[in-house]
C-alpha cells in the first residue's frame, strides 16, 4: 500500500456507528479488493473485540492462499514462510495485531486470498472471514513468434499487449548465406503484435534471427532474455506454379560440374535473389492497374494517365470511382445527361432542370431601362444560353464546384448563365398583441 504524507489533516465530523458484531477484522493492508499490490508487500490485519471479552489468541488462525501463515498460541505462531524480518504479533486487551512478512515475494498478477478465523475469549463469538487482493504485474512480456508478411514487412507476436517506446531496438541477423542485412525503419504496436517496416527486402527462405530490446508491456516491464529472440524465414513472393526461372539451371553443365568450391553457386544465388524480386514486381503489375486494388500512390498516376481534368480534393474511394467512370464522362461531355451524371457524382445532388435562358423582353414605348428592363444579350446569345436548377440550397464550395463542372462539360457553343436554387423558406412574422399592425409589421397568412 502506498504511503502518503499529508502536510495537514482536518477532521470535520466524526460519526459513531454502533457495531453489534464482534470480533471485527479491521485495518487490513493490503485492503480487500486492492489492486496493483507490490510483490514485496507485508500483510497486516487487526482483530478487535468491541465487547469486554477480548480476542482468543490460541483460537486465531490465518491462511494465505490456503497455506497456514499464523497459528496463535503455538510454539511458533508465525510459520516460516511468513516470518520475515518485519513479521510481528501484538496483543492488547481488546485487539490482536498480526503482521506477516512473506519470505518469497508474491506472485505477479496473482489474486491472493486471506482467510482469518478467530473467536472472543470464552468462545461466545466467532469470526470466519476471507478477503482477496491482486498483486501488481511484474511479469515481463515474451516474444512468442515472428513472421515475414512481405518482402520488407515483419510481424512480431508477444504473449500480451506491448508498447514500443522510441528507445526500442529490433536487430536482424541472417543465419544463412548469401543473405542481405536488413534493419528496422519503423515499428508500430497493435495489442500483442508489433509491425516492422524494413529498409530493404529480406533474402527469400534464408532464416533470420530478430532480437528485441526496449519493448515493454502496459506496466513498463521490458522484454527479457531468453524470451527476446525469434527466428523467421525470409519472405518468398508467390509465383505461378508453372514458372521455372532458375539461373543455376541455365548455366552449362560443365560450369556447374567444375564448381567444386561452391563459389559459383553462391554467386548465382545472389543474382537469383534479385531476379526473383524483379519477377515478383512484374507479377504485381495487374494489382497496380486494378482500380479496386491499386495502391494509393498509383491512383493519381492512373487519373493523370486518363487525363483527369478535375482538380477536386478527393479521398481514396472517390478517386477509385472517378477513375472507373472518367471515360464515360468524356463520352457524355456536351450532353445534358453528362451534366446531370457529373453533378450527381461529385456533389450527390440531382439537377431539377436545365432550362433555357429567359431575359426580360423590351416593349417599345413602355419598358424603362433599369426599372422593368435591363440591357441584356443578343437573341443569338440567348438561343444558346441556359440555367441549371438544383433541388436544394448549396454551400459556397458546392456552387464553385458545380460551376466548374458545368463550364467544362457543357457544349462549347453554349453559355451557362445562372445557377437557380430554391429560395430559403419564408418565416412568417407572427402577431404580437398590442404591437403588431396588419400590413405594417405583420401580414395575414
Amino acid at each position: 500500500m502506498a504511503t502518503v504524507e499529508l502536510p495537514t489533516l482536518y477532521v470535520d465530523t466524526v460519526s459513531l456507528f454502533a457495531e453489534t458484531r464482534h470480533p471485527l477484522l479491521l485495518n487490513r493492508a493490503p485492503a480487500p479488493g486492492e489492486e496493483d499490490v507490490p510483490v514485496d508487500s507485508v500483510l497486516k490485519l487487526e482483530l478487535v473485540d468491541v465487547g469486554v471479552d477480548g480476542i482468543d489468541r490460541p483460537a486465531t488462525r490465518v491462511w494465505v492462499d490456503g497455506v497456514l501463515a499464523f497459528a496463535g498460541g503455538d510454539s511458533v505462531e508465525v510459520l516460516p514462510g511468513f516470518a520475515g524480518p518485519l513479521a510481528d504479533v501484538t496483543q492488547t486487551a481488546d485487539m490482536l495485531r498480526v503482521v506477516l512478512h512473506p519470505a518469497v515475494p508474491l506472485a505477479s498478477q496473482a489474486t491472493v486470498s486471506v482467510r482469518v478465523i478467530s473467536t472472543t475469549a470464552g468462545g461466545e463469538h466467532r469470526l470466519d472471514e476471507t478477503y482477496t487482493f491482486t498483486v501488481e504485474d511484474r511479469t515481463a512480456p515474451r516474444l512468442v513468434g515472428a513472421q515475414a508478411v512481405g518482402p520488407k514487412s515483419v510481424r512480431l507476436a508477444f504473449d500480451e499487449a506491448v508498447r514500443v517506446p522510441p528507445s526500442a531496438r529490433f536487430t536482424f541477423t541472417p543465419r544463412g548465406a548469401p543473405a542481405v542485412s536488413v534493419a528496422s525503419l519503423e515499428a508500430a504496436a497493435d495489442g500483442p503484435l508489433v509491425h516492422l517496416v524494413l529498409d530493404t527486402e529480406l533474402t527469400p527462405d534464408v532464416v533470420y534471427e530478430v532480437r528485441v530490446e526496449g519493448v515493454t508491456d502496459a506496466r513498463g516491464n521490458p522484454v527479457l532474455a531468453p524470451y527476446h529472440r525469434a527466428t523467421l524465414p525470409g519472405f518468398r513472393p508467390a509465383r505461378p506454379p508453372s514458372r521455372h526461372f532458375q539461373l543455376w539451371d541455365m548455366l552449362p553443365r560443365h560450369n556447374r560440374r567444375d564448381d567444386v568450391t561452391g563459389d559459383l553457386h553462391r554467386f548465382i544465388s545472389c543474382l537469383q535473389e534479385v531476379t526473383d524480386l524483379l519477377l515478383s514486381d512484374l507479377d504485381a503489375f495487374p494489382d497496380i492497374f486494378d482500380l479496386e486494388r491499386a495502391p494509393e500512390a498509383f491512383l493519381n498516376a492512373i487519373l493523370q494517365d486518363l487525363g483527369n481534368p478535375f482538380a477536386f480534393e478527393l479521398d481514396v474511394l472517390p478517386r477509385r470511382r472517378l477513375a472507373s467512370v472518367l471515360v464515360d464522362m468524356y463520352r457524355q461531355k456536351g450532353t445534358a445527361l453528362g451534366l446531370r451524371n457529373a453533378i450527381r457524382f461529385f456533389l450527390g445532388i440531382e439537377v431539377r432542370a436545365i432550362s433555357p435562358f429567359a431575359s426580360d423582353t423590351l416593349v417599345l414605348g413602355e419598358s424603362e431601362l433599369g426599372v422593368d428592363w435591363v440591357l441584356g444579350p443578343s437573341e443569338r446569345f440567348a438561343r444558346y444560353a441556359f440555367n441549371v436548377e438544383v433541388e436544394r440550397l448549396l454551400s459556397p464550395a458546392e456552387r464553385q464546384r458545380l460551376r466548374t463542372l458545368v463550364e467544362y462539360l457543357k457544349p462549347a457553343h453554349t453559355h451557362f448563365v445562372d445557377l437557380v436554387e430554391p429560395l430559403p423558406p419564408i418565416l412568417p412574422e407572427h402577431w404580437e398583441l398590442g404591437l403588431s399592425e396588419l400590413g405594417e409589421t405583420t401580414t395575414l397568412h
